[in-house]
């Protein structure tokens, strides 16, 4: 009850003109930010940090959260209208967005579904973030490295079969990505590998440009081949009443979005997990439910897994940074630095010695959440009409924003570069029904893998033993020994069976 009075007091800080007004512009520049592809939450955070120095700091913190927590949704607009994730989380989306408003022609309901999961995901992030966050700051603080590589492992190991129903093709393609992700310095000795004597390599590939190259450019190539084929105009007509989704589509959203709405809130707790894990997890989650349509056709239960899943991450992630003074991101540690800025320590004594701005920042993520999902969708039917475009100019749009995104992550050409590269790969990879995906999410959770596993290594003087004697960790190596097994017994108790019937 404590907590709940805490929250009210939290709401009466926020709902000033000067709070809401900042609230509101942090919703709409996320909103915008999101949708870039190449700019993201982090480059939007620190872009906008110098803007809140004249704030006091609740009011500032306030605008930044709204931006970073309004990135998530935002993300998702040109993940379903060009297949061009606006950031890595919204990878996830593309799969089921794309084809939902490009081949099954319903661009509003894709856009609404993405729109209502994420506003259901992060109302249950929020409320757990309420009355457990420090709880759970806790909780997160035992995932040490031998947790997070099991937990890395289990997703490694779902990434094979989650896209496509070729489980060898999903294997081959995640162990590209693994190493795609292994160029450049590493990541504990600092020596370099896989260079090929080119510095630019040096510093690995970076995610950005070989994202968008891989779903973007490839789309563009696509696009090139087929541009003379006939597209027929949409029939639909492209209002917020005309996206509005029917009984059926919220039956089929709801379920998804709130399993993924527990499961992100929790991944986004544990530290270094962040949104693009969160979004896996719950889409792998979502694979192993009975769904209307199958996922990777244009689902909805596709879209609505994983974006509630991210926001709920996103909110999740609050948890350890204002209890513990721990981020969970690059942009986790932008808003760190900011509240060190403002005089502000983050720990477990923010909540007494700091209620007021605690408490404030907390009831102005409900606010953020309200605001921006008012916004995205007042702003649907001018985004649905991209898909109206006729193919010729979509060719030079789409180039435009792959060139201008790649260049804004690396301020070089090389960015560029990797993106053409990576786009020629993709489009070959699609043309030979080889899933982009297990590639793309095997390459950000890869380094993420070989960290933590070489640290538990480290810690336990290269013994085994670590990932057997901690409870969480054992836990956890059953599930991902499970996973691998149940398979293959499966798979030979099949066989049996026929031979037996034959």
């Amino acid at each position: 009850m404590g907590n709940l009075e805490l929250l009210l007091k939290g709401f009466a800080i926020v709902l000033t003109p000067q709070n809401i007004g900042a609230a509101l512009v942090g919703a709409i520049l996320g909103l915008g930010v999101g949708a870039m592809p190449g700019v993201g939450s982090l480059a939007g955070v620190a872009l906008l940090l110098p803007l809140t120095y004249k704030f006091n700091p609740t009011t500032a913190i306030i605008m930044l959260g709204a931006l970073y927590y309004s990135n998530m949704y935002g993300g998702s607009y040109s993940a379903i209208l060009l297949n061009i994730p606006g950031d890595s989380p919204a990878v996830m989306t593309a799969l089921d967005g794309y084809p939902m408003a490009k081949k099954r022609k319903r661009p509003g309901q894709a856009l609404l579904t993405a729109n209502m999961s994420s506003f259901i995901g992060g109302t249950i992030g929020m409320i757990i973030l309420t009355f457990a966050g420090p709880g759970l700051a806790n909780l997160g603080l035992k995932f040490g490295p031998s947790e997070m590589t099991a937990i890395l492992l289990i997703a490694m190991t779902s990434i094979s079969w989650l896209v496509g129903e070729n489980p060898i093709k999903g294997i081959l393609i995640t162990m590209v990505g693994i190493l795609m992700a292994s160029i450049g310095m590493d990541t504990l000795s600092g020596s370099p590998r896989y260079d090929f004597g080119n510095m630019y390599l040096l510093g690995g590939i970076p995610f950005t440009p070989f994202v968008i190259g891989t779903v973007g450019f490839s789309q563009v190539i696509s696009l090139i081949n087929e541009r003379n084929k006939t597209t027929k105009k949409m029939d639909t007509k492209l209002s917020i009443r005309g996206s509005m989704l029917t009984k059926r589509d919220f039956k089929r959203l709801v379920p998804p979005a709130l399993r993924s709405g527990f499961l992100g809130t929790f991944v986004g707790v544990l530290p270094g997990a962040g949104a693009t894990t969160g979004s896996f997890m719950g889409y792998a989650i979502q694979k192993k439910f009975k769904n209307e349509d199958e996922l990777g056709t244009g689902a909805v239960e596709g879209i609505a897994a994983c974006e509630a899943a991210n926001n709920a991450a996103a909110a999740g992630a609050f948890a350890p940074l204002l209890a513990l003074g721990i981020p969970g991101s690059g942009t986790g540690a932008v808003l760190l630095g900011g509240l060190m800025m403002w005089g502000l320590n983050p720990g477990p004594l923010l909540f007494k010695n700091e209620p007021d701005f605690a408490w404030g920042l907390i009831s102005s993520l409900f606010l953020s959440n309200i605001l921006t999902l008012i916004v995205a969708i007042m702003v649907i039917p001018f985004l649905t009409k991209i898909l109206s475009v006729p193919t010729k100019y979509m060719i030079p749009i789409i180039t435009v924003v792959c060139v201008v995104g790649s260049y804004s992550t690396t301020y070089s050409m090389y960015g560029v570069f990797i993106m053409l590269a990576s786009g020629i790969l993709g489009y070959f990879l699609q043309k030979n029904d080889y899933p982009v995906a297990p590639m793309l999410l095997s390459f950000v959770l890869a380094p993420l893998l070989e960290t933590n596993m070489r640290k538990a290594f480290i810690i336990s003087e290269g013994s085994l033993s670590i990932f057997f004697t901690r409870p969480i960790t054992l836990v956890l190596m059953i599930i991902f020994i499970s996973l691998i097994t149940v398979p293959i017994i499966r798979g030979i108790l099949g066989k049996v069976k026929k031979q037996k019937t034959a």
